[in-house]
């Protein structure tokens, strides 16, 4: 009796194994820096259909905002510090960000391929 009670217990964990969801794809990462108030690099190619942590390193010694309202993203980053922001999954595309700080010399794009 122990036995089949044994068999049927392992019978149901073998269903709910089955019933999970493969895991989900990691998220995409990438890179930005600033310094003298510009971002290298000024364009960040990352994969469409992703999620993307972008990790901002601000080298400068004042703030920087990281905007980008093409990706719903305001972020400040103190100055000689990092800080992630996240968004996607992008569609194919190209999409504009700017130190809100410095916006005539911080400029850049992500291209989603």
């Amino acid at each position: 009796m122990k036995h089949v009670l044994v068999a049927a217990a392992l019978s149901v964990l073998g269903l709910a194994v089955l019933a999970v969801p493969p895991a989900v794809a990691e998220d995409a990462q990438a890179q930005v820096v600033i310094k003298n108030h510009v971002f290298d690099p000024v364009e960040i190619k990352v994969p469409a259909g992703v999620r993307v942590v972008l990790t901002v390193d601000n080298q400068d010694p004042t703030p920087e905002e990281f905007e980008s309202p093409e990706l719903k993203i305001e972020k400040i980053i103190p100055g000689a510090s990092r800080g992630k922001v996240q968004f996607g999954p992008l569609t194919a595309g190209s999409y504009l960000f700017y130190g809100d700080f410095h916006q005539k010399t911080a400029r850049g794009v992500v291209t989603a391929e």
